[in-house]
């Protein structure tokens, strides 16, 4: 079966709690919930991940790779909100870098649509695609995407 890890950075823990006008009021734990859902319906298996310390980010996305080119688990894409680390964690980006599966870059909202600083994002040149303002959508639209990209290969 495919496996598909999904990556949330710094503060998205809070989902429920900040900023509803910009993220919604659904709590981390739902998201996660339709996530698993979705991947259910598509035949797919997901590991949902989230920390605030942007290290043990980078450590997951190592163990990601060595878990693929050791074929301990069958990792096939990531998709990923790195929250506010995606306008400036190179960490991060250069992390992800090294993966040879699919990356899709996720965000509940639309990041070119608020303050300039979010317009850049350093993740996208090595990401797949990018795909941002749909709420919870913006997850499992990702996750169609993972999923599409994973067939291509």
């Amino acid at each position: 079966m495919k496996k598909i890890i999904v990556l949330h950075g710094v503060n998205l823990n809070m989902f429920g709690k900040r900023d509803p006008v910009q993220y919604g009021t659904i709590t981390l734990k739902e998201i996660d919930e339709k996530i698993a859902k979705l991947a259910n319906e598509l035949g797919v298996s997901v590991e949902c991940f989230q920390t605030n310390y942007e290290g043990e980010m980078v450590e997951k996305i190592h163990q990601i790779h060595e878990q693929w080119i050791d074929e301990q688990t069958d990792v096939n894409g990531v998709i990923i909100n790195a929250g506010a680390w995606t306008h400036y964690s190179y960490a991060i980006m250069d992390a992800l870098a090294v993966l040879e599966i699919p990356v899709v870059e996720v965000h509940m909202s639309n990041i070119h649509a608020r303050e300039p600083f979010r317009h850049v994002s350093v993740i996208s040149p090595i990401t797949k695609g990018q795909i941002c303002g749909f709420g919870v959508n913006s997850y499992l639209l990702g996750l169609r995407a993972v999923c599409s990209l994973i067939e291509s290969i």
